[in-house]
């Protein structure tokens, strides 16, 4: 099982405490990077904490949850070598895997359903990144931030 980290601010912490304790009956290792309470705190510092877990190697993955899952996902996204993206259901969620590849997934308390929620982690974790014609477009977006190894010189 992977290690993920999962982060949120005060607006996501109540959708991420139950994922993270998902994350754990399946088995995985959860690196809780915070908010530990509902008390107000900054969307940019724990999207940030997650990308960095992630794109340094003490998480395989992360989950980042905040009021609509587009500032934690923005802030995430500025770590080289992160692609996080928010999803609102199964279908996003596997998706995102699938063709982009993504390392991070976010969630908008706000926006979706606790089962909602569950049904989308459980698919993009299951999901695999299918390469292929996918595969130079993940690239791509990895040469944009500076992430993609560059190639040896002949």
């Amino acid at each position: 099982m992977a290690t993920i980290a999962v982060g949120s601010d005060h607006a996501g912490y109540v959708l991420k405490e139950q994922l993270a304790g998902e994350l754990r009956d399946l088995g995985h290792q959860v690196l809780d990077l915070g908010a530990h309470s509902p008390d107000r705190v900054d969307y940019p510092d724990f999207g940030a904490a997650v990308g960095r877990a992630v794109a340094g190697g003490d998480a395989e993955l992360g989950v980042c949850v905040c009021g609509s899952g587009i500032g934690i996902a923005m802030a995430a996204n500025k770590v080289p070598g992160v692609r996080a993206a928010t999803v609102h259901d199964a279908t996003s969620a596997r998706l995102t895997r699938q063709h982009n590849d993504a390392n991070v997934i976010c969630f908008g308390e706000r926006l979706i359903g606790p089962e909602v929620a569950s049904e989308a982690l459980r698919a993009w974790l299951d999901a695999e990144f299918e390469g292929g014609r996918h595969a130079g477009r993940v690239d791509k977006l990895s040469d944009l931030d500076g992430s993609l190894d560059p190639s040896p010189a002949d």
